[in-house]
Parts: structure tokens; sequence; C-alpha cells
């Protein structure tokens, strides 16, 4: 990375290949940053659900009016002397209401529709045996089945590991374009400076030394190009709303703490590309012209 004002006089600093090198790795790294950012967020969000179900259990009562206090005494109490079970509670009329909200408004008439009662427990320690616990469920409260939140839970951590590496996924492509765009680029310019190519040849340079001006003039515009990139990228992001309490599943979409510097990995790794594309495009490319 040293400059050698002599060599870099052999790559022309303007033309179509020096815009195109730069506005190509900027862009790229600005739909990088938004995929990396995706890729994260992914991952904090499985997270959350895995934190928001982990460790907690709900049993739903479906019984007569007459026999849903009754039924819901009993499964306090056996709860109580379950092993494993922190904290067992009935979810009271407006906890109910709020749950139901989103799919039947707030005005839901709890007291006129058979809504099942809800009691939620928390395990603690090596938690509880759920097989054992349905069993006397069954014996003692035939209406109260257990939802451990396994069947919830599992789906949603697979989704978003797979949202997840549909992010990097994104970014490795998006990397690969950039480093085949940039070969090109170098491709053009060496076929343009054919015959200044072949006077450095007769005056007895050596291939290392004409590739190498082409590998530094290439690297440092991808990764100038790829920094203003970034850089848009993440003022973008830093933009965008939070969607505060209302927040849905895309308005977490960004960087927390540490990750904003993860970003500026991807001008490294766009010099880095372009770096060997060039590299072997000019060794490939000079290995031609004899």
């Amino acid at each position: 990375m040293t400059p050698d004002p002599a060599a870099d006089r052999v790559v022309p600093p303007t033309g179509h290949t020096a815009w195109l090198t730069q506005f190509t790795a900027g862009v790229m790294a600005f739909l990088a940053v938004f995929a990396l950012a995706l890729s994260m967020a992914a991952g904090r969000l499985a997270d959350r659900w895995e934190d928001a179900l982990a460790r907690t259990a709900t049993i739903r009562i479906s019984a007569p009016e007459d026999q849903m206090q009754v039924q819901t005494e009993a499964v306090l109490a056996l709860l109580t002397t379950t092993p494993g079970i922190a904290e067992a509670r009935a979810l009271t009329d407006d906890e109910q209401r709020a749950l139901l909200a989103p799919w039947f408004g707030p005005d839901l008439p709890l007291d006129e529709l058979p809504i099942p009662r809800l009691i939620e427990l928390t395990e603690e320690g090596e938690g509880y045996d759920s097989e054992g616990l349905r069993q006397r469920l069954a014996a003692e409260a035939p209406g109260a089945i257990l939802d451990d939140h396994d069947r919830w839970r599992r789906p949603l951590a697979i989704a978003a590991g797979r949202l997840q590496a549909l992010g990097l996924g994104a970014v490795v492509l998006i990397l690969a374009a950039t480093g085949a765009v940039i070969s090109l680029a170098a491709k053009a310019s060496l076929a343009s400076n054919d015959q200044v190519i072949r006077v450095l040849r007769q005056i007895g340079a050596r291939d290392t030394y004409i590739a190498r001006a082409f590998v530094r003039r290439f690297t440092l515009r991808a990764l100038s190009g790829a920094a203003a990139g970034t850089l848009a990228g993440l003022v973008v992001l830093w933009l965008m709303p939070s969607g505060g309490d209302a927040a849905g599943f895309l308005t977490g979409l960004g960087f927390e703490g540490f990750g904003w510097l993860w970003a500026w990995t991807l001008p490294l790794l766009s010099a880095a590309i372009a770096f060997a594309a060039t590299r072997a495009t000019a060794f490939a490319k000079l290995g031609t012209m004899r």
C-alpha cells in the first residue's frame, strides 16, 4: 500500500474504471450495511423471543361457568405443591383482555363470552416434570391443559435463525458481486493500457511491478467507495424511526452497542476483495500479453 508515483501513473486516475469501481463499492457497501443490520437484528429478535418464552408456561382452563372458579383454585393449589415451579397466578380479566385486544379489539366483553381462564407459571431450578404435571391436571382438573410454549418457541427460534443466515448470505453475495465488478473494471483498465504495459516491459519492468500499480489503485478506490457507502448506510439506519412501544418486526432494524463497529469491517472486506480480484485479474491478463 506504499504510494509509488511512478507506478501509479500506469493506471489512469480518472475514467470510467475509476468511477465504476468507487460507485460499485459504495453501493454494494450501502446494501451490505442493511443486510448486516438485518442479520444482527434477527439474532437479537431470536434472543428476545427465547427470553420471553423461556422458563414460563401457561395452563388454559376450559370449563362451565359454575366450575371455572373451582377448577382454577384446584389448579393453583396443585401448582403450589409441584416441584420446580416458582410462581403461579391466574391472569385477571384486564390482562386477558389485553392479550386478546390485537385480534378482537380493546372492548371485548369477556363476561359475555366463554373465554378460558389462563394461569401463568414460572419455572425454577431444573424445572418441573411436564408429563407428570399433565397427568395430575387431567386427574384433578379435567378442563386444564398445559402449554409449555415449546411449540411456539422452537419455530420462532428457527425462523429468526434462518433470517439471520439470510442476512449473512446476502452480505456474502454482495461482496462477491463487488469482487466481480472490480475484476471486470481492472480487466478493462489493463486492456486500455496495453501499449503502456508493453513499453514498460521493454524497458525492463516486471509483471509484479506493473500488477502492483493496478492492485494498489483499485484497492484504494474500493476502500474509499465502500467507506462512503458504509457511512451513508449507517446514517440512514440512524435516522430510521425506532417505533417506540408499538415497534413491529422491522422497526428494530439496526445496530446496538458495539454492533455499529461491525459495519466498518465492510470497507476492509471490500478492499481485501478488491486486492485479491485485481491481483488475480492483473496476473491473468499480463500472462496473455506476450
